[in-house]
Formats: C-alpha cells, structure tokens, sequence
C-alpha cells in the first residue's frame, strides 16, 4: 500500500474511532468545525465532539504523514486552534495537549497507550457543562416557584393595574384576529412569561440585548411588561434563576460558530420548554430537522423547480413559505443555499421568503437565526416576512388566492405583524416547504393534551379526503394531514409541496381517500420513505433507526401541480428497513433527488400505493360495508352484517374503568362532586365564555364535558350503569356506562343498549396496517382500543342488534342468508336449513383458518374481512361455535389437565455451570406453538415449558381448553400452545381427519399442522 493510500486508510479509521466511542458518551462528531479565535478569525480543526447542547468537549486535527508534526501543532496554535482539549495525529503518532500543555504522545498502532490516550480525551470536562448541568437541575427546581410569583403578580395587574388591563385586552383583541381565535387571556398570560423569561437567554447566546426592543412582536410584549414588571421587582422575582443564565452565557461563550450557535440556542430552547411546559412542548411537536434532511429538501425542491418550471429557487417570483417555521431551520438553510448570489439573496430575503410560527418562543429564535444567518452572508438586515401568525387559521390567504372577497384584518400583535400577513397572503406561493408538526394526539385521553379544532380547514378535509375515502373509521385531522391540505390549496397551480412528516399516508387504510385525492390534485410525487416505524416492526428501534428518534415512521414528499400536465405520475424510493438513522441521514446528505432510483407507482382501484394484494379477495362476499349500513331498503343491502359500531370512547379511561367495582363507584362519585362543584361555581354561562383556565385539573376536561359545563347541566351518579365490559382481549373490567362521561358511545347503544345487554359479537381490527391481524368474540360492550390502541379502533359484528323498543333483531341480513343458502344448498335436498346463527359461526371459524389470513394478509389489514366459501359449510360452522363458546365463556372454561415432567440439562450438570433458562426469542413473530418442533418438547403428555415461559406471566389469564365431551370429533383435543395432554394425537393427524381437501390452498394445511383450530386462542393475543 502506497504512503498515502495508508495514511487515507489510517485517518478514516481514526475518525471512526473518535465518532464510535463519542456515541458511547453521547457526544456528537461533527467534521470541519467552524472555531472563532480570540482574534475573531474563523478556523476550521477537522473535527470535534460536542455536547447534546452544541459545546465541544475536544477536537481533532490530522496532519499528512510527511509533515513535522510538533512544527504543525506549533503553526495551528499560532493561528488560534483552542488548546483546551485536543488531539493532533499524522497516522503514525498521537499528540493530546489539555490546558496548552502536552499531556500523552504514542504511536496510532500502539493499542494500550492509544487507549490511554482516548481515555484522557473523553474524561476531559469542562466546569462549563458541569456548572450548565446543575444549573439546569436548579432551574428545574427554581422555576415552579418563579411562575407562580409571576402568574400571582400578573393577577394582581389584571385586577388592579388599568394600564395593564387596558393593554392586555388590546393584545388579546388583536391575537386572535391575526394569531387564531381560540387565543384566550391564559395564552396571553403565558406569552408574558414566556418572553420575560427569555429576554436575558437570547441577549446571552447572540450578543445582542436589544433583540426584545427592535422585533414587531417583542415590543409589544415589552411595552405590556413595563406597565407591572420593573425595577426591582423584576430583579429580585428573578433572581432564582440567574444561575442558569449565567450558565447558559458561559457554555455559549465556548460554541463560536453561527450554525453551531443556532443548534446551541435550539437545544436550549428545546429543554427549556420541556421544563416550562411538557404538555405544549409535545403538542406543538418540539423535534427539530436534522441539517440533512433539511438540504436534502431545498435541494431537491430546487432541482424538481428547474425540472418542471425552469426556474431555481432563487430566481425572481419563486416565491417561497415554510408554514410552520419553528426555529427557522429551513429559512436559514435557504439562505445557506443561495450564498454567493448577493444581489439575489437579498431580493430573495427581503421579497420573496416567508415563514410563518405560532408559538412565542420558537419565533424570537426563527427571527434571530434567520437575521444572523443573512447577516453572516449580506450584513444586517431586519427580515421583514416572518409572521406571528398561526397558518392553518390563516384561511383569508386560501380565499385571496382563489380571488375571493378577504375582509380586513382589523388588528394584530402589531401593526406590522398584520402588514406582513396581508403583504404574504397577496403572493402566489410557489413552494412550500417544511416539517409541519408531528403530534396529532395526545397518547392517551387522559393527558389533557389535546390538538384543537380547526373548523375551516377540517371542513375542507371532510369535503376532500374524508369524502373520498372508503375506510370505516377515517380520522384525517392529523396536524400534518391539515398542512397537506392547507398547502395544496395554498401552493399555485404551478407549485411544489415538499414535507417531511408521519409516513402512515403512504399506505395506511385510513389515508386513502388523502391518496386518492393528491393523486388527483398533483401531478407529480416523489416519495422518499425513511421507515423507522417502530409501531408497525416492533424490531426497530426509535433511537437508532429513526431519523427524529421516535416511534413513527418518516417520509419525505415532494408533490408538484403543473396546470397543463395530463397525467399523473407517482414515484416511491424507501430507504432498507434496518439501515440506521445516521447511515440514512448520510445518505441524504450525500445524494439529492435526481440521482435516487425509483419505482413507479400505479395505485391500485382502492388508492393502495405499495403493498399491493393480487388476489380474489374483491370476488368474496362483504362482511360489513358503507353503503349497507347507511341502506334504506334490504334490495340495496350487499354485506352480511347490516350495523356494525366502534368500541366505546370513554376520554378518561382511569376515571371510568376498574377491576374493583367498589374502587370504581369511588372515583366516579369524586370525579361528580368535582364536577358539580366547578359547574355551581362556573356553569351555566355559554360556550362564548372560556373558563377553562379556572378549572379544577384533578379531573378530567374534555370537550363534551366543558360544553355541558357552559350549559349548566348538572352531574347524578347511578350505580346501575355500571356494567361489565370487554376491556381488551381476556380482560373484562367494570366499566361506569354514561353519555356524559364517555365521550363517544359510537353506536354501542344500538348492540349492547347501556352496557347491561349481552350480544355474542366478532371484534375486527379497524385499520390493522401495522400489527398482525386479530379478530375475536365477545358479548359484552367493548372499549374503543379493545384490540389495542392505535389500531384503528375495535370494529363490532354482531349477530343481534337493537330495533327502537330495545328489542333484538337479526343483524345479519336476508341478502346473505339468500347468498349461503344459494350457494351451498342449490341443488341439493339439505339435511338441515342454513340459519344467521350458523352463518355467524361460520365466518368466525373461516376468520381464524391460518391460511385464509395468510393468503388474504394484506387485506385484512386495510378493510372488513370478505368472507369465501369453503367445501363442508357445516363443519366450519360447528368449529367456529366451539371456538366462539370458548372465546367468549374463558373464564368458565375448565383447564386443560396438563403433566410436568423435568428433564435435567446434562452437559451444565457435567460442566458444573447454573443451566440457562430456554427462552427462545420469537424474531420471526411467529407465534411459540410454532416454534415447538424448533425448541423441542418434552414427550406427548407433557409440557413445552420453553413455548409457555415465552408468553410470560399474560399465559395465566388465558382460556384453557375444554375436555373430549363431545366425541371424537371435539376440537378441544387439538393442542394449545404446544401443551399436549393425554391425547397426544398429531396436529397433522388431526387436520387431515377433519379438514379434507376442500380447495387448492388447503393441501398446505396438513404439512404445516395447520389445522383451523390448532391453535385456537388467538396467537395474536401474546403481545397483551
């Protein structure tokens, strides 16, 4: 190997180490990095390592081989390299100088002495971030306390200060004219705060303390801060926290580079908003783009617009918005991309570049960043398109570009805030571009975290995407579904969308009609499919596969209007499933658009992109759909089930669920008296009145209950609606059955009344698009998640339904009974008559045949089962009741007679070791009872303890099997789990006795044991 293909070699694999073992300290290796010296010169060490708050604990330097290595170091010093904590290498020897003193020098082939080396490196720390860290821990301590004094001073202003008072309805008036309507004087309130606290961390990291004075929307708040806030007052109400400026003022002393700066101020507003606010901080989606991602997308939107328009991004009336601008990552990167062009960039920064941010926070840092970065590049100037405003309440701009009649906006936070609005809202918007945020729900509905309502734009979702969907449950109010279908009504009609969002859109169920129009309304798609949905392939992991580090899978979309094109075209790349964040985000950073490979997209009829079943599954008959469940006549009816309900939504699960009836009828009484209390001391005055703010927040708030607040209605308890329901899959709970307190009923009422009629019923998935496909019977009202959550909700086929007296009715409809009996009895003289309640059992035998749901997978996950014809409809029929009896009656269900026998490990006992417990890890997601040829059983007769220890402790909860009663024919013998009694009668055996060779698929069933009911406890059901 030549001296400089070694010296190549050797370098990477330094960096390699230096990046490898960062990781392990959680330190970020960042190459070229930009160093201000003390001269104020910049420097560029061809490495560091930096803190999660952008500090860098050392740096790295390589020099060629041939160099004097002591003569360079001595060159780099002279021209300001830091010396606090850095190493010097020339591939063949490795210099570490801490505090301008040589501390270690060793040859790079030397292990032991390397090592002793990277040890000094990394356990350098700089008295910095260990007083930053306690400072934070202080914060975190300090804050509480300085909120509730400044939340106590701000009360005494509203009450007594008529300055204040004065100035704060003006501010209110004017925020939600411009900001959204839902602003109340709480929002107010905290906006205040929020800006006080803050005013001292932006002066700190940018140097410049007149921030607060010169920005539009600052000094307004400025001007309501002097009329209570003052003086010493302010200092001493403060002084709690002076400690974490000056923290923060000393670690930003040591982060010199404007990018590196910007990330710094980032990370601190990130951590401070999650101390200050959790809640909003995840409402509002506080995850920041990495840099990769962000230049992949202006690069690849400036390529896409020289494609179709030939134009670049920088060219005069290319017009450009990010709508939710959050720290103003995609603007400054914008400008980054436009350097070297002055004349342009600034008629591009002071014309033609918008953005758009609701929060207070996130828009001082966009307004700094944004402003320091042009700076950086053309010198100061103010940027005059950044808008306080909230987008998806901005409609006026949808109307002014469709020519429609907008009325004035009347006030603002400022006059120049609604000077800008009016000024963006004129501009035919080309291209939009951006991260719209991320959290469309709170996780559960006891977070009170709740996204609101946008009215005009989820109409506008309900009149497109909703319409067009076919799905049974559609919810398109996702945030970044409202910026799909703001921007595409937005953008012009020879424009480009390009986010960065949730990739559920791409092939989820519920996404469809969101599918079908864009296909429609676009003409171009380009879809970059990131994965790392952690919810869909429990084998991934957020932290390393996903590109923001969380559970839901990521996509980048470029979609692209051109008002003359015919057709439409889709384009789909996806990046390898296990490939990890860093290698994904490398790649972006080293390709752009054009040069990525990829597939074309022909949807299917149903607006399925990927994943596409080719199958007979469309020729089978509907078990449930739309168009027979809204039919006004039996002649329209095509499905066997007529109705078919969600599960029950209660919003407040722990209040209205409890294993212990007793525990239950105690919180639901104090949950009342709360209630009852707030509405004597607030109710009764209408929904124009918003006390949210005085609301007693040990309960529960939602919507409905609110609105029943403002009406005056008054809250009983009743012991008789607690009534028995399917929590999840085994598991029943006592459930507190009430209109008020359960949020959505769904049509419950209409199957199982107020909780207290039992109906045998077959739960369905309602979108199964990421988990394995399950369905099973119960008779009792089930709960909205009864699968699970995030799963589309629980879909409920019952055999019964309610008619207006409470009485049951058949559910399933003459139109299927004609289709089974035309045709399994045409042209026969049958023994007995096909009924509905053997229909019922027939449909839930077929749903739990394996190789229907293999075949059929795909399917299953997107729509209601359609339901085959199989050769002997009476046999099916009898497995189905027998396994429905089992289902439903598990807790009655005598167990299984089972044999222990212990078979002593002999090669640990020979050894003299502990023997290791057989857990087999289930990588393939194959249920244990499958592996059991894998792992090995005992003998017939006795235990697979390795199949039962892999369920864990949910196996106790579950149904055994009933015994040999009926005959030889009884299904019950059939093995469950891989435990076997005295039968030990073969799987293969079995199937092939009772299964026959009914159609083509079923010559697998018997090789692969597979009989209908082998394993008839659900398999899916080990996740819970």
């Amino acid at each position: 190997m030549s001296g400089t293909a070694r010296e190549s070699v050797v370098r990477e694999a330094f960096k390699t180490l230096l990046k490898d073992w960062g990781k392990s300290h959680d330190l970020t290796f960042i190459p070229e990095y930009e160093y201000q010296t003390l001269q104020k010169m910049r420097v560029y060490p061809d490495g560091a390592l930096v803190y999660e708050l952008r500090v860098p604990l050392g740096y790295w330097e390589a020099k060629d081989e041939e160099d004097d290595l002591d003569k360079e170091i001595e060159k780099k010093f002279r021209k300001g390299y830091p010396q606090d904590n850095i190493i010097f290498e020339d591939s063949h020897e490795a210099i570490l100088i801490q505090n301008r003193q040589e501390v270690i020098r060793c040859g790079v082939q030397d292990p032991a002495k390397l090592q002793k080396l990277l040890e000094l490196f990394f356990s350098y720390e700089r008295a910095e971030i260990e007083d930053f860290r306690k400072a934070v821990k202080q914060f975190k301590t300090d804050l509480p306390e300085v909120l509730k004094a400044l939340r106590d001073m701000i009360e005494t202003a509203e009450s007594g200060n008529d300055n204040f008072r004065k100035a704060a309805i003006r501010f209110l008036k004017h925020a939600q004219e411009t900001i959204n309507p839902s602003v109340t004087a709480a929002d107010v309130r905290e906006m205040l705060i929020q800006h006080i606290l803050t005013e001292e961390i932006f002066s700190q990291v940018f140097d410049d303390s007149n921030f607060h004075r010169q920005n539009n929307v600052a000094k307004e708040l400025y001007a309501l801060e002097n009329t209570f806030f003052t003086g010493k007052v302010k200092h001493d109400t403060l002084a709690g926290l002076r400690s974490y400026y000056a923290a923060i003022k000393s670690a930003a002393a040591l982060v010199t580079g404007h990018h590196e700066k910007q990330k710094f101020l980032k990370t601190i507003y990130e951590n401070f908003y999650k101390v200050y606010d959790k809640k909003k901080a995840d409402r509002l989606g506080v995850v920041y783009t990495p840099n990769e991602i962000v230049r992949f997308m202006i690069e690849s939107a400036d390529w896409l617009c020289q494609k179709h328009f030939g134009k670049s991004l920088i060219d005069k009336n290319v017009e450009i918005l990010d709508p939710a601008a959050g720290t103003g990552t995609f603007i400054t990167e914008l400008i980054e991309h436009f350097r070297g062009q002055t004349a342009k960039l600034r008629h591009k920064y002071l014309e033609e570049l918008h953005a758009n941010e609701v929060a207070i926070l996130p828009y001082y840092v966009a307004n700094l960043n944004i402003e320091a970065t042009y700076a950086a590049i053309n010198g100061f100037e103010e940027y005059p398109n950044l808008c306080f405003i909230d987008t998806l309440d901005n409609t006026a701009a949808l109307k002014a570009h469709k020519g429609q009649h907008v009325g004035d906006l009347f006030g603002a936070v400022s006059a120049e805030n609604v000077t800008r609005i009016k000024r963006q809202n004129a501009k035919k918007i080309s291209v939009i571009i951006g991260n719209p945020p991320y959290n469309a729900n709170q996780l559960n509905e006891n977070e009170n975290n709740k996204n609101r309502e946008y009215p005009e734009i989820d109409l506008r979702i309900k009149e497109t995407y909703i319409k067009a969907s076919t799905a049974q449950k559609t919810k398109l109010y996702d945030m970044y579904a409202r910026f799909f279908r703001w921007a595409s009504d937005r953008v012009d009609e020879n424009g480009i969308v390009a986010f960065v969002t949730n990739r559920s859109f791409i092939e989820s169920r519920t996404f469809d009609g969101f599918r079908k129009i864009v296909a429609a309304e676009f003409k171009d798609i380009y879809i970059v499919d990131l994965g790392g949905d952690v919810r869909v392939d429990p084998r991934l992991s957020g932290t390393k596969h996903n590109v923001f580090g969380i559970q839901t899978g990521v996509a980048i979309s470029f979609m692209i209007k051109r008002a003359k094109a015919k057709e439409s075209k889709i384009e789909y790349v996806r990046r390898p499933q296990f490939e990890t964040a860093e290698d994904k985000l490398a790649c972006l950073a080293s390709t752009n658009i054009s040069s990525l490979q990829f597939d074309h997209i022909q949807p299917d009829v149903k607006n399925y992109w990927i994943n596409i079943a080719d199958n007979d599954f469309d020729t089978l008959i509907a078990s449930a759909s739309k168009e027979t469940k809204l039919s006004k006549s039996e002649s329209q009816e095509r499905a066997v089930f007529k109705l078919y309900t969600l599960g029950v939504v209660t919003a407040r699960d722990d209040w209205t669920y409890d294993f212990d009836r007793r525990h239950l009828s105690q919180k639901l009484r104090y949950l009342i008296k709360t209630y009852n209390a707030d509405m004597n001391r607030l109710g009764g005055q209408g929904s124009k009145i918003d006390v949210s703010a005085e609301l007693d927040t040990a309960i529960k708030w939602t919507r409905a209950v609110q609105r029943d607040l403002a009406n005056g209605t008054r809250y009983e308890f009743t012991d008789k609606k607690i009534v028995r329901a399917s929590y999840r899959p085994f598991v029943s709970e006592w459930l507190y059955r009430d209109d008020h307190l359960n949020e959505m009923p769904n049509r419950t009422p209409l199957i199982f009344g107020d909780g207290n009629i039992r109906n045998p019923a077959i739960t369905v998935m309602g979108d199964s698009t990421g988990k394995p496909y399950f369905c099973l019977a119960i008779d009792r009202i089930p709960d909205l998640n009864f699968v699970s959550p995030a799963s589309g909700g629980t879909q409920t086929l019952a055999l019964h339904r309610l008619d207006s007296s409470g009485s049951k009715i058949e559910n399933i409809t003459n139109w299927a009974l004609d289709q089974f009996r035309a045709h399994f009895e045409k042209d026969k003289k049958p023994k007995r008559l096909i009924t509905k309640d053997a229909i019922f059992h027939y449909i839930y035998g077929v749903l739990h045949d394996p190789v229907y749901r293999e075949k059929y997978a795909l399917n299953l996950k997107r729509e209601f089962p359609r339901i085959p014809f199989y050769g002997d409809f009476w046999k099916w029929a009898e497995w189905g009741e027998k396994l429905m009896a089992l289902h439903i009656g598990y807790e009655t269900v005598e167990p299984w007679p089972l044999e222990r026998i212990d078979a002593p490990e002999e090669k640990s006992r020979k050894a003299g070791i502990a023997p290791k417990a057989m857990l087999r890890a289930n990588k393939d997601g194959e249920h244990p009872a499958r592996q059991r040829d894998a792992i090995g059983r005992s003998a017939a007769g006795g235990v697979d303890l390795q199949a039962r220890q892999s369920l864990g402790t949910r196996m106790d909860s579950r149904p055994a099997q009933g015994k040999d009663a009926e005959g030889p024919d009884y299904p019950g013998k059939i093995q469950h789990l891989s435990l076997r009694g005295s039968q030990g009668e073969s799987d293969r055996s079995f199937a092939a006795r009772h299964t026959g060779q009914h159609r083509d698929d079923e010559d697998r069933r018997g090789d692969a044991g597979r009989n209908t009911l082998n394993r008839h406890f659900c398999p899916e059901v080990q996740s819970y």
